[in-house]
């Protein structure tokens, strides 16, 4: 049993355990080219999750890994076959019920882990931070974490070369061959500024893209995979340990 992750506990250790961060990982359900398993982001994110907690365990921080929520927004693709779409609102909802529970039992941290790209958790918490004045209520992307050229060839943002790669590394068994993925071709928007960060519109699944995949995922492999994901969990580790340590009435330097 690992005492970071909830899943594995029992109520005779979690009784009297000190929990100073919970972190909630939060992933989605949804097609992803044809060589990539439905379940892609809430195995990259529980895995994350679980080795960023042990390298953080280790180094003292009093941590708790809850399990994943596996539905996310696909309000995009909607016409995909069984893609799960969970609306915002029901997201909230979900939310203010588990940091009802946090408030009212003294933890007073939470990080949600973003492994979605649909998801976007920032008004949420701003909304929910008002009703809970008390907790200290923050979310990360992990995919944004790290500067993806040093690590892969191809830019991408689902089904592509990280994804791709960190799979091979973590499930490599729910990986088709690569000769079986689409290319992940994206078909640019005709308004030229939803191709610059200030302007956005949602993009149409089944229009954008051919296999559902954005990305080449052609020059994918197992040792970039692994590489990627030792780097990307030392660095979330070291985040998990220095929010479990901070002090919410102190978040500034002078």
């Amino acid at each position: 049993m690992r005492p970071y992750i909830l899943a594995e506990s029992s109520w005779k250790e979690v009784e009297t355990q000190k929990v100073d961060l919970v972190i909630l990982p939060w992933g989605a359900t949804e097609a992803h080219n044809y060589h990539l398993p439905y379940a892609t982001d809430n195995i990259q994110v529980d895995h994350i999750a679980e080795e960023s907690a042990r390298k953080a365990w280790e180094k003292g921080a009093k941590i708790m890994v809850l399990p994943t929520v596996p539905f996310g927004v696909n309000s995009g693709q909607t016409d995909i076959r069984l893609d799960i779409n969970m609306h915002p609102s029901t997201q909230a909802a979900v939310l203010n019920d588990i940091i009802e529970v946090l408030d009212r039992q003294g933890i007073r941290k939470l990080l949600v882990l973003n492994g979605h790209g649909g998801n976007d958790f920032k008004m949420m918490l701003r909304e929910l931070g008002v009703r809970y004045p008390n907790m200290l209520l923050t979310c990360c992307d992990w995919f944004k974490a790290m500067h993806k050229p040093d690590y892969f060839e191809h830019e991408g943002d689902h089904a592509d070369e990280m994804e791709t790669s960190l799979m091979m590394y973590l499930a490599g068994d729910l990986v088709r061959p690569l000769s079986e993925a689409g290319s992940g071709r994206e078909k640019p928007n005709k308004v030229k500024q939803f191709h610059e960060s200030w302007a956005w519109m949602e993009r149409r699944w089944s229009e954008v893209t051919e296999d559902t995949g954005i990305g080449d995922p052609s020059a994918s492999s197992r040792e970039k995979g692994e590489r990627f994901f030792k780097d990307l969990t030392d660095k979330m580790a070291g985040f998990y340990l220095d929010l479990a340590n901070s002090d919410p009435k102190n978040m500034y330097e002078e």
